[in-house]
Parts: structure tokens; C-alpha cells; sequence
């Protein structure tokens, strides 16, 4: 895939409850992002979302965080896509991810939702297209599927916070390359950290 990028989206579920918990690595990374060019999200109630724009690369980029609650995240997305004439392939969604460890971020084209209640919403909402691509920032898992929920939803031990932290800037500094459309420059440097 070489398509740039055009709207980078970070999944979580809004208010204090929900500040910095696990469920919420995505969008700590937009927010990382949007701080790290100097800008800060605004709340725009057409984009059911905080957005901002941003250059990175020499490109120009939206940055989206919904306010929604996280099973609703793709009526944000695809708000902001549709207003903006953006593809779906244009479109690179920050997540966190059970499958992958503390300190590991991923890069990925497309693919299924895997149970994730906030790539399951934006598959549905972008007319069942799974082309987009994703940062998967890993959160660890908890060992039995009973045992999600409360994982996901509560602040990762100090420890693993700075693993999460670490690595959403390793990720933000592979963004340049997969904004441009160089994909695999960008997983090479990402996956081989």
C-alpha cells in the first residue's frame, strides 16, 4: 500500500473515568502527536471528536480523537472522512492492542476488527471497509477473556505505563514515512526497535 496518509484517528472513550486507561493508548497517541507539532485538539460537534490539523513529513493531516464512547467511534471517523472526501485507505487508525506486549507498537494494513469494540464500530461505519490502517499499541492481556474488560479499562501499573509511552513515540517517529505512503520503510523501522 502507498497511499498517504490524510486523517490519523486515536480510539478511547472520553472523560476523566477513562484518562490514560489502557483502552485509551490511541488516543494518548494523537494526543502525544498533536503536542510533539506544537498544536493542541479542539472539540468540533459536527466530528463528534476533539480534531486539529497538523504537517508531518511536509504533509498535511487531520487528527481525530472521538468523543464518543468507544463501540460508537466509527460515526466520528466516518463524519470527518465523508466531510473531508477521505478514503477510507487514507486513514490510519491508533488502537490499543491485548495481543501485543507492553512496549510494542505495530503497524498494519487493513484486516479484521478482532473483537475490538472500536475497529468493529469503524469497519461498520466506513460501509464494512477494512483497508484502513492501524497502529496497534500493545497493552498486554490479562490471561482470561473474563478478565478484559476491567483490564482495558483501568491505568496500567507505573511500570507498563512507561513500556505503553515508550512505545507510542517510537510509533510517532515511524509516522512520517507511513503518512508518505512508505509502508514498509516505516514497519522496518518500527517492528525492528
Amino acid at each position: 500500500m502507498d497511499t498517504p496518509v490524510e486523517l490519523i484517528v486515536g480510539l478511547g472513550n472520553p472523560g476523566p473515568d477513562y484518562h490514560r486507561t489502557r483502552h485509551n493508548a490511541g488516543a494518548d497517541l494523537v494526543s502525544e502527536l498533536a503536542r510533539q507539532s506544537g498544536t493542541s485538539l479542539s472539540p468540533e460537534k459536527k466530528f463528534y471528536g476533539d480534531t486539529a490539523r497538523i504537517t508531518l513529513g511536509g504533509r498535511n493531516l487531520h487528527l481525530l480523537i472521538p468523543n464518543t464512547f468507544m463501540n460508537r467511534s466509527g460515526k466520528a471517523i466516518a463524519a470527518l472522512a465523508q466531510f473531508y472526501k477521505i478514503a477510507p485507505q487514507a486513514i490510519l487508525v491508533a488502537h490499543d492492542e491485548l495481543d501485543l506486549a507492553p512496549g510494542v507498537a505495530r503497524l498494519k494494513i487493513g484486516g479484521g476488527h478482532g473483537g475490538h469494540n472500536g475497529l468493529r464500530d469503524t469497519v461498520s461505519a466506513l460501509g464494512n471497509c477494512k483497508d484502513f490502517a492501524r497502529i496497534r499499541i500493545g497493552i498486554g492481556h490479562p490471561g482470561s477473556a473474563a478478565q478484559v474488560t476491567g483490564h482495558v479499562l483501568k491505568r496500567a501499573p507505573q511500570n507498563e505505563q512507561q513500556l505503553i509511552d515508550e512505545s507510542i513515540d517510537r510509533a510517532i517517529s515511524a509516522l512520517p514515512d507511513a503518512v508518505a505512503g512508505q509502508w514498509n520503510k516505516a514497519m522496518h523501522e518500527l517492528h525492528t526497535k
